[in-house]
């Protein structure tokens, strides 16, 4: 992403907010700083480039807002689902024994992590609010490894601009600009509330992304590839989300 000013942005925004004119000139500013969603054509192709756009000029580094221990959710809310498939269910039985996260793509040196693996990595844990498009939430903290100590074991390389990853449910997947790849708070989350992270949550690994909508945060998480192009994976618009209606980038 090519640096931009505070006063370029400011002026910007301006810009922007000169009716259907100001609208082409944010569009037109969204491509030359390379800020284009892969969900970025339909009819609300040009509100999710803006929103993409301003948020990530505006926020890039900004943290998502994280709680004291007091307000974690007595109850909180699962989601859950049913073991996924039988390889799931395989690996379950054996208390996630084999579990490996295969980290691919742009990389130096493709690898595999075991659980253990992550484990002995630097730890983080935050107190952070899973967010729900469909109303719900709740405050939970989460244990795990920063997705960036992953990356840099890996080797990333520079021309890496995604990273998608992919349960291992075969059709759920989704992806990640490397804003949020790089951030701290991103997590590959092995814990929750000092235990294991239950499989209802995600377990025995979830791609924890606390500044989006819940629905990024992918669960039960075993390969993650790093990428320069979104077009060959699925139908090209970034994630499997899409597909269904939502939106590729779900800032908040």
């Amino acid at each position: 992403m090519t640096p931009i000013s505070r006063r370029k942005l400011i002026t910007s925004g301006l810009a922007a907010t000169a009716g259907v004119s100001g609208l082409a000139v944010a569009s037109h500013l969204s491509r030359r700083f390379g800020l284009i969603p892969p969900d970025c054509a339909g009819p609300y192709g040009l509100g999710t480039t803006l929103t993409y756009a301003a948020q990530r000029l505006i926020t890039a580094h900004s943290p998502a807002r994280q709680f004291p221990r007091g307000m974690i959710s007595k109850m909180p809310f699962a989601n859950a689902i049913a073991p996924p498939n039988d390889a799931f269910k395989a690996h379950q039985a054996s208390g996630f024994a084999n579990w490996k996260l295969d980290v691919d793509g742009m990389v130096a040196h493709p690898t595999s992590f075991s659980l253990p693996d992550l484990r002995s990595m630097a730890l983080s844990s935050q107190i952070t609010e899973v967010a729900c498009e469909e109303g719900w939430s709740y405050i939970a903290e989460w244990i795990g490894t920063p997705l960036i100590d992953v990356l840099h074991c890996a080797g990333i390389l520079p021309q890496a601009r995604y990273i998608v990853y992919h349960s291992i449910e075969s059709d759920w997947w989704d992806s990640i600009d490397m804003a949020d790849a790089l951030h701290p708070q991103t997590l590959l989350t092995w814990g929750m509330n000092d235990g294991d992270l239950p499989v209802s949550f995600g377990g025995p690994l979830r791609l924890r992304v606390p500044r989006q909508l819940g629905y990024k945060s992918v669960k039960f998480i075993h390969r993650i590839t790093a990428t320069d192009s979104l077009k060959s994976f699925g139908k090209g618009l970034g994630s499997s989300e899409p597909e269904f209606g939502y939106a590729w980038y779900a800032g908040i």
